[in-house]
């Protein structure tokens, strides 16, 4: 049967794939629209599957707040072109909404969600990888409850987003700080807080600088000697057998 441009559109817009891909499902499927969606999931699926060993390290950072709970998502990819496009933002978007709503505590929970097509969260991006090709996961969740709460997305970008709780109301000073944790990536709350591992490293790191610094300190000391052990020499062997500038630099 013929398949009109309208069919393409409809399929296209409903799928986010590729107008030579929808054209073919839809000629394949004999117009059939959940059948040609299924040969678009099966086809992009097996494709991504042959990429499933491939570096995701691009995606989609979201973070949202309500009243007594924040919460942020991380979906990963594996380009920045993948990354950008509306229909990759808007599944996280979801995903994140889902999330806030339930107010899930674990990945596990917001994986498990199910979002309005019916798909829980895992099952939806599997289908958007499938109809990129790319290798896609749900990487990262994290939430906050209570009051005083502040998120920030990183100019708007959705690479980078933070979440931080002040102990008491104060909206100017937790977005400033906000933006000052995305600025500086802090690896914890507070000293307590860092991990042994970083301390051990920071230390070794110290150690070597330190080493480095009294070494060139003690090259520089014995030039020093050196220097004035050779000037007095020098004027000790007889100064009126130099040049008079060359006098006046050593006096």
């Amino acid at each position: 049967m013929a398949i009109s441009i309208e069919d393409i559109k409809k399929l296209r817009s409903m799928t986010g794939a590729g107008l030579a891909d929808v054209k073919k499902a839809l000629t394949e499927a004999e117009g059939d629209f959940d059948k040609a969606k299924d040969l678009l999931r099966e086809r992009g699926l097996a494709i991504a599957a042959k990429r499933s060993d491939r570096e995701t390290s691009n995606g989609c950072v979201l973070v949202k707040c309500v009243p007594g709970f924040a919460a942020m998502v991380a979906v990963k990819c594996e380009t920045d072109f993948v990354a950008a496009g509306k229909d990759f933002i808007q599944l996280t978007q979801d995903i994140l909404d889902a999330a806030v709503a339930a107010k899930c505590k674990t990945l596990d929970e917001v994986k498990a969600l199910k979002l309005a097509d019916g798909d829980d969260a895992a099952t939806a991006v599997q289908h958007r990888s499938g109809i990129t090709g790319e290798k896609m996961e749900i990487d990262g969740y994290n939430f906050l409850e209570g009051d005083n709460i502040s998120v920030y997305d990183h100019m708007g970008r959705h690479t980078l987003a933070t979440m931080v709780q002040l102990s008491a109301n104060n909206e100017d000073a937790g977005h400033k700080i906000a933006m000052q944790v995305a600025a500086m990536k802090p690896v914890a709350l507070d000293e307590a807080s860092v991990p042994q591992s970083v301390k051990d490293e920071e230390f070794k790191v110290a150690v070597e600088k330190t080493k480095e610094e009294m070494v060139e300190k003690a090259v520089i000391e014995i030039a020093d000697v050196v220097l004035e052990e050779g000037k007095r020499a020098v004027l000790e062997s007889g100064v009126d057998m130099l040049p008079s500038e060359i006098v006046k630099l050593l006096r």
